[in-house]
This record gives structure tokens, sequence and C-alpha cells, in this order.
């Protein structure tokens, strides 16, 4: 029973119970105050024709039959619905009471004071009566007035109030309805269209449709495409950074198993090809090693926050130039001004610049130089690292910061993983930071980490 009381929550339910319940409330507020108001003007309108027919009373000044006879032929008081009682006290009187027709009958049963409303009686029989009274010179006046027409009235007044509020309520909802469902009805078709593409197990990018209207439902549509769009690039990525580092891991470990087995089989006959075995698996190994190390530090720069600090970029960049030199055939040429900083993360800083000074010096001659140089100008401050060697081309450069990308002339030629680039531009960006790069005419590659100021 309470599962089927409980009422839809939908937005198309709930905006059609809120607009009814108000249409009903403003509806029932503006039928009683319109009730209230004509009522008053009736009762106003009353209090001003009885009260003229009291000022005739007292200006006539009835004190005996033949005035009597005389107000009554010469005034135009409808005596069906209006009682008059005269009582003359003044003490030469010879008729101290004088009727209009019915009165007596009218004063057989006292008529009833209604509570809260001034001058307003009610008689069984006859209704309700607006009473007024006056004196003058020793005669006192009473009236009393039906309001059978005054309340018809009024009744024709709640009549078509309740006819105007019922009609609402069989209209409104039907119209609410319609408007609820062309607001919704788009909202509704999203989604079931989301229920449908997160139910499709294929691997194809699937697109919400884009409605004309409501606006807010088209700009939410079309934020979820860009959302899905996003989701399925970076699944994409994520299933070719899978496919490329089971693909660079395969390769040691293919070399490790073979050499393994070589000495396996003939290490006891030929012990002269252990130690050239020994010296592939031990250099396979240190290559496998690297490439975990660095798939381990490209999976926590995408997981990172850095807490940013100001700190002496210049003699940052000293201590890595003194880090790399024991480790490079290259010379490393230093232009670094001093007292320059920046607000950044000192050590995500540092790994980008070895990155960088690194790749350099594999990808040029050991004769040549490597010039690592700090620029600070109004706007940015620029760090660039400068090697001599062949350049990028411009097929490569499209691809150069992309995970384990290594062009097809160097690759094996030249030891490496293609992340070195990858983690150099991921902790760049980390850092709120630019890395570029130019060619460096007439050989060579310019790599730039820009901060602006």
């Amino acid at each position: 029973m309470k599962k089927r009381l409980k009422l839809k929550q939908n937005s198309a339910s709930i905006m059609l119970r809120s607009f009814v319940l108000l249409t009903t409330v403003i509806i029932l507020i503006s039928g009683i105050i319109t009730i209230f108001a004509v009522g008053n003007q009736l009762l106003e309108t009353s209090q001003s024709s009885t009260n003229n027919i009291i000022k005739s009373l007292k200006k006539t000044d009835i004190d005996g039959d033949d005035d009597w006879e005389n107000w009554r032929a010469n005034n135009s008081l409808d005596t069906s619905t209006s009682y008059v009682l005269v009582h003359n006290m003044r003490k030469d009187a010879n008729t101290k009471f004088y009727y209009s027709p019915d009165t007596e009958d009218l004063l057989s049963t006292k008529p009833r004071k209604v509570p809260l409303i001034k001058h307003l009686y009610y008689r069984p029989h006859m209704g309700f009566l607006y009473y007024a009274t006056g004196h003058a010179k020793g005669i006192n006046y009473k009236l009393w007035v039906k309001l059978n027409s005054q309340f018809a009235t009024l009744e024709r007044v709640v009549i078509v109030t309740a006819a105007i509020l019922l009609l609402t309520l069989l209209i409104s909802p039907l119209y609410i309805q319609f408007v609820a469902d062309r607001l919704t009805g788009s909202l509704t078709k999203l989604t079931k269209s989301a229920e449908e593409s997160s139910a499709d197990m294929t691997q194809q990018v699937s697109q919400l449709p884009v409605p004309e209207s409501p606006t807010e439902v088209a700009t939410l549509a079309t934020s979820f495409n860009r959302l899905l769009m996003h989701l399925h690039k970076q699944s994409e990525k994520e299933k070719l950074f899978i496919s490329n580092a089971a693909h660079e891991l395969r390769t040691p470990i293919a070399t490790i198993q073979t050499h393994a087995q070589l000495i396996k089989r003939r290490g006891k006959e030929h012990p002269e090809i252990v130690a050239k075995s020994i010296d592939c698996i031990n250099d396979e190994s240190h290559q496998m090693g690297n490439l975990v190390d660095e798939l381990l530090a490209l999976t926590r720069a995408d997981r990172m926050a850095l807490d940013f600090e100001k700190y002496n970029l210049s003699n940052s960049l000293v201590q890595v130039k003194e880090k790399m030199t024991p480790l490079l055939k290259q010379t490393i040429i230093t232009n670094i001004p001093e007292n320059i900083t920046i607000a950044a993360h000192e050590g995500s800083v540092e790994q980008i610049l070895i990155n960088l000074i690194s790749n350099a010096g594999k990808y040029s001659d050991s004769t040549s130089k490597i010039n690592l140089r700090l620029k600070k100008t109004t706007d940015f401050v620029a760090i660039e690292v400068a090697d001599q060697g062949e350049g990028i081309s411009s097929e490569d450069a499209q691809h150069i910061f992309e995970r384990f990308y290594r062009s097809s002339d160097i690759r094996g030629s030249i030891p490496g993983t293609g992340l070195g680039l990858a983690i150099a531009k991921q902790l760049a960006d980390l850092n709120h930071a630019e890395l570029t790069f130019t060619s460096n005419k007439p050989h060579g590659t310019i790599f730039t980490l820009k901060f602006k100021n």
C-alpha cells in the first residue's frame, strides 16, 4: 500500500504538483478576497441606502397619522424589502407606533445580531437584514432592509469563483503537464540515451543527442558529449600506454630469457659465452629497471598534486649542472644570472631539467656542447636547454611528448624508453609551466621551460 501511495518524484510530476498547488492557493485567496470585497461593497451600499431613508424620515417629522400617510405616499420605499418602525415618544402623541407593512410580523420574532458585522441581523424565514436607526424631535425611527438581493449577488460571485477554481483545476494540470513534458522531455531522452550508452559494451565512442531546446539541456548534452569524448580519448591513451609498456618490456625480457637458455644449454661446453651472456643480461635488466622506474615516475606524475614554494632557481640550476656534468660526455655551458626566484615545486622542476639534459646528451655528439640558460623578463622566467644534435624532424615534432614515442631511425640504436619527454611535459603542466621546443640553428634543438611571473 505504501508503495502505491508513493508519489512520483520525476521533474514533470514534481512540477505538476507544485503548480497545481500554487494555482489552487492563488485562486482560493483571490476568490476569498473578491467575496469579502463584494460583500463589503454590498453592505456599504445598503448602509448608504438605509441612511438616506432614515434622513428622509427625520425630515418629515411624523407626529400623526396624516404625516405618516403623507410620507408613505411620497416616498419610494419598497415595502417588500424594507420595514419601518416609527416610535413617537412625545407626551402629546395620539399614536405611539407606526408600522410599515409586515413590520409587526417581522418583529414578532426578534432578529438575531450577526457577530463581528455591525448592523447585520438574521431573522429565520426572512434571511439577513440590515438595521439602521435615527432620532429626531422626540421620535425614534427604526429601519430593517432585507439583503436577499445583495446575498443573491454575493452567491453568484461565490458560484463564479468556485466555477473558475474548478475549471482551472481541470485545465491547468493538462497545460502544466504539456509544459512539463516540453521542458523535461529532452532531459528524459537524454537520460535514456545515457543509459543505453552505459549499457553499450562496444568500443565505439558514443554521443548523446543534443536537443534544440531548452538551452540548459542542450548545454548539458554538449558538456556530456565533451566529457564522453575526453574519457574515450583517455581510455584509448591508457590502452596504447599499456600496449607500449608491454612491448617495451617484452624486448629485454626476451633477451634475458634467450641468454639464460643459452647459458643453460651450452654454458658448460663453451664457458666463453657465459661472460658475454651475463653482460647482456645485466644490460637488459638495467634497461628494464630504468623503464619500470620511468613508468612509476609517470604514474606518480599523473596523480601528483604539487605544493608550490618560492625558491632560488639560479642556485637550483647550478646544482643540476654539477649533478649532470659527471654523467655526460658533452660539456655543459651555463648562463645563469644570480638570485632569480620562482614559485614552483623545486624537486619536479629539477627532474624536468635532468630529463631534458639527459635527452640532449643522448642525441648529441660527445664532442658537442649543451647550453643551460636562464632568462628573466617582466612577464616570465625561462630556462633553455640547447643541444647541437641532429634536431627534430617535422614528422617527429607532432609526437615528441607522446609516451613511448621514439623516432624510427633511432629506435634500437640509442638506448631509451621514450618516456623522458612525456614525464617532463607532465611535470611542467603540474607546475603551471609551458614546455616547448624550437630548432637550434644550424643544428640541434632548444627546449624551453617557461614560468609566468
